[in-house]
């Protein structure tokens, strides 16, 4: 039978997935994928092969009320009767943090589950729901090998001056530092970048990772220098629901002036900002461009999503030391024409320049003239996990057989 891993990334209501096949050549080789949305609801189920074709489908009516572990067990039992040539041998999981203590990967057990639940608080949105299979699958499933992949890890490698913060050094031996998020999204277009362009991949380079979570990451020889993103998922650029950067005495005022507790200040700054905040319409480009000519708060979020790009961009050119490509990935940066013309627009002083016809057919390489270069690349945080998930599996099988 061929050895096969189911790749998690679970959300409040939903659970995607992708189902690869283990390689020798250490290459794993993604043969359907879906997900389930509406849990808790009426549940949705949907498993598509790699040429997007439905292989199967199924809908749960409201009152069956299909959470996490229901949703879990009736995918692994599909992978039974459906694929009786293969067998699960592990699961990857996405973990938004792994702290200070993970820098790579690693086998779950009870003492690292432990671990991870104590950085809850630093991604609140993310963490629980990331945790959350894991526990089901070590009550239904014992013995099923699981590794946990971390959205912060790519980050560890950068200097302590990137990280720190010019706070007492107590609060620095707590933990509180800049960490870094989209890592595993970075990690795979620093593994492709050099099929693009082999002289960029070792220069100087900033991935703009712009969807409902966004951010932007410099990038030398392809390792980590630089980040938006800090302490937690909630700083750097304005995101879909989330504020982005913003100055600490802004949460002092909302819990003195404004009498808002924390919860209801975190929740705020989390799911009522950004721009839906902003527009005070949607947390969704698409629909903010489809407003925006009527709407002069709608076209306001698009504005400060653009002029902060522009702006943290800049930022990342210093720690860089120059620029010599921009990488534009992720659902906004892939898919909207005008984000991507309107921040190369705003970089015309950095030599940037725009082809056109390019970005509106969304070619892969977007940029003209002799400046630094522009391109689209989409990501594929799933196949970084499952590459993951297959070298942590190889390593754990020779220290077995040692």
């Amino acid at each position: 039978m061929t050895p096969v891993f189911v790749v998690l990334n679970a959300g409040s209501s939903s659970l995607k997935f992708q189902v690869f096949e283990a390689r020798d050549e250490g290459q794993p080789c993604m043969v359907f994928k879906g997900l389930f949305e509406g849990l808790g609801g009426p549940a949705h189920f949907v498993v598509k092969g790699t040429d997007g074709a439905i292989l199967d489908e199924m809908t749960w009516s409201a009152g069956d009320k299909l959470g996490h572990e229901e949703a879990l067990m009736h995918l692994v039992t599909w992978l039974r009767q459906h694929q009786e040539d293969r067998k699960l041998v592990a699961i990857g999981h996405r973990v938004v943090h792994g702290g200070e203590a993970f820098s790579r990967p690693v086998l779950v057990d009870e003492a690292v589950l432990q671990s991870l639940e104590t950085l809850v608080p630093l991604a609140p949105l993310h963490q629980p729901h990331n945790l959350e299979p894991i526990r089901i699958v070590r009550r239904r499933i014992p013995g099923m090998p699981q590794v946990a992949c971390f959205d912060t890890a790519f980050h560890q490698g950068q200097s302590d001056i990137a990280t720190m913060f010019a706070l007492p050094r107590e609060m620095r031996e707590r933990g509180v530092r800049r960490y870094g998020f989209h890592g595993l999204s970075y990690d795979y277009i620093a593994s492709v970048l050099k099929d693009y362009d082999p002289k960029l991949a070792k220069g100087r380079v900033v991935v703009a990772h712009l969807g409902n979570g966004a951010s932007l990451c410099a990038l030398k020889d392809g390792a980590s220098v630089a980040t938006t993103m800090g302490f937690s998922a909630l700083d750097g650029l304005p995101m879909g629901t989330r504020c982005g950067a913003l100055d600490a005495a802004v949460v002092f005022y909302m819990l003195r002036e404004m009498k808002l507790s924390p919860e209801q200040a975190e929740r705020m700054l989390y799911t009522k900002s950004g721009l839906l905040g902003v527009s005070g319409l949607s947390n969704d480009m698409r629909t903010l461009r489809s407003k925006a000519a009527t709407d002069s708060d709608a076209k306001s979020a698009i504005d400060l999503f653009v002029y902060r790009i522009v702006r943290e961009i800049g930022s990342l050119m210093a720690a860089l030391g120059g620029i010599d490509g921009l990488v534009f990935t992720a659902g906004i940066g892939e898919n909207d024409v005008a984000t991507r013309a309107e921040v190369i627009a705003g970089l015309n002083w950095a030599g940037f320049a725009l082809d056109e016809a390019a970005n509106q057919a969304g070619g892969r390489q977007i940029s003209s003239g002799a400046g630094p270069t522009a391109w689209i690349i989409p990501t594929n945080e799933e196949l970084v996990i499952a590459r993951q998930t297959q070298g942590v599996l190889g390593a754990a099988s020779a220290r077995i057989a040692s």
